[in-house]
């Protein structure tokens, strides 16, 4: 029943991410609003990559950073972007599907070699560590289009220009 409604709430979220994604100017990919900041592009193609975070956090015990295995996307397109997240969305949602609430409740662990970065149930997981960190994320993807001068849309509720 829980995976339900992780469900419906991934899907709200996915929504205002999209209206996000959609925003961003393909020839600003390579944009960044400081030396030390992601362009714009990394940043975009983080998000829409990390749905997969999710997947990973409900079919492995523990994902280890030391061992390599993940390998950034980088969207060249605005079309590639929205057909990644799509197709990570997409994902996740029949994987969640099929996740009982028992599995949902037992631990995944973040960890980078032996240093431990958290043990969480995997529903605190999946709250803490993949939703938030989009939503993060979106956050920062709205503060670039306003450096950009594009229009930002309203996440929850109508930006301001929207109004």
């Amino acid at each position: 029943m829980l995976n339900q409604a992780f469900i419906a709430e991934l899907k709200h979220e996915a929504a205002s991410t999209k209206r996000i994604l959609e925003r961003v100017p393909e020839d600003k990919f390579d944009w960044k609003p400081h030396e030390k900041s992601m362009s714009l592009g990394r940043l975009v193609s983080h998000v829409a990559e990390l749905p997969d975070f999710m997947n990973s956090i409900l079919k492995m015990d523990e994902v280890d950073f030391a061992k390599g295995h993940y390998k950034a996307i980088h969207n060249k397109t605005s079309k590639e972007l929205m057909n990644t997240f799509q197709e990570k969305l997409d994902e996740v949602v029949q994987t969640l599907q099929n996740t009982s609430d028992e599995k949902l409740g037992a631990n995944f662990t973040l960890r980078s070699g032996e240093h431990v970065i958290a043990t969480l149930p995997r529903m605190v997981a999946i709250r803490s560590m993949a939703m938030n960190h989009i939503i993060h994320h979106r956050g920062q993807i709205a503060v670039y289009l306003r450096l950009l001068d594009v229009p930002v849309p309203g996440l929850y509720g109508p930006s301001a220009d929207e109004m």
